[in-house]
């Protein structure tokens, strides 16, 4: 038996930190993404697909050339006709929304070229009060449409979003549906292409209007697609939805969407169909 105990040297091991802002958890896989990793990637997990939200003028960088894009009554905002009382005015509720994403509104329009075909664009921004239609939206998404139909090129609407009509203006958010989905009825009849793009969420009015109407009906992978959320729809008829309710896979297998096109792809299934129906 040693007389002597053996000595132990403690050596403390410094964890090497990550700056934060260097990697994105995968909200889908859990997998974390090395940022550059995911923006190279048109931001979808590189793992699993899972396609992160963009921002409207993401979106429309995404999909319009470079150098091509010019942006229509970027300057029009809501005012505030009922007087919305609440938690936070509708005026303050504006102003928090454009300080966060400087943004003047929910929507972005105007005109660019895809793959040197011109063509009219509007992208909502879930940002900006879930993406909902007010006034503005409405006045500049038909703006936007009756510029493509005098034009006689392809209108492209990207939706992005979770609140549909916008409460703080009433029943003058609701017209807006009706005000919009008149414009494409015009679009059409005078032989203009219409495609619309639905992201993850495309809910409630924004899906019961415009949304819904394109010629061309294009969702991104797993996409959440309805008037109403699915707890919603259960609770309200007491029953089980199946697997996959309001998903864009669900919605094209029982033919209510006409594609689904992974992000990379988007811009040229785009150019595609408008060379092919115009």
């Amino acid at each position: 038996m040693s007389l002597f105990k053996p000595k132990y040297t403690i050596v403390k091991v410094r964890k090497k930190e990550i700056p934060n802002g260097v990697w994105t958890k995968c909200a889908e896989c859990s997998n974390p993404i090395f940022n550059k990793t995911l923006e190279e990637n048109f931001k979808v997990c590189p793992k699993c697909g899972y396609h992160f939200m963009l921002t409207a003028r993401e979106r429309i960088s995404l999909l319009i050339d470079e150098g091509t894009f010019q942006e229509n009554d970027a300057n029009l905002t809501s005012a505030d006709p009922l007087g919305f009382k609440g938690p936070k005015t509708y005026p303050d509720k504006i102003k928090s929304d454009q300080e966060a994403t400087g943004l003047k509104e929910a929507a972005i329009c105007g005109e660019g070229k895809i793959l040197d075909k011109k063509a009219v664009i509007a992208a909502t921004d879930s940002r900006f009060i879930m993406g909902s239609m007010g006034s503005v939206v409405g006045e500049k998404i038909t703006r936007a449409i009756e510029t493509a139909t005098a034009a006689k090129i392809p209108m492209i609407i990207v939706s992005g979003s979770g609140g549909g009509a916008r409460m703080y203006e009433g029943a003058l958010s609701l017209m807006q549906m009706a005000k919009t989905s008149n414009a494409l009825g015009r679009h059409h009849k005078a032989g203009g292409l219409y495609i619309s793009v639905l992201t993850n969420p495309t809910m409630a009015g924004i899906m019961a209007s415009f949304a819904g109407l394109g010629d061309i009906i294009i969702a991104e992978p797993k996409a959440l697609i309805g008037f109403t959320g699915p707890r919603v729809i259960e609770q309200t008829i007491r029953q089980k939805l199946p697997k996959g309710f309001q998903s864009s896979e669900f919605l094209l297998e029982h033919g209510l969407i006409d594609m689904i096109t992974p992000r990379k792809n988007l811009k040229k299934t785009l150019s595609d169909l408008m060379e092919y129906l115009t």
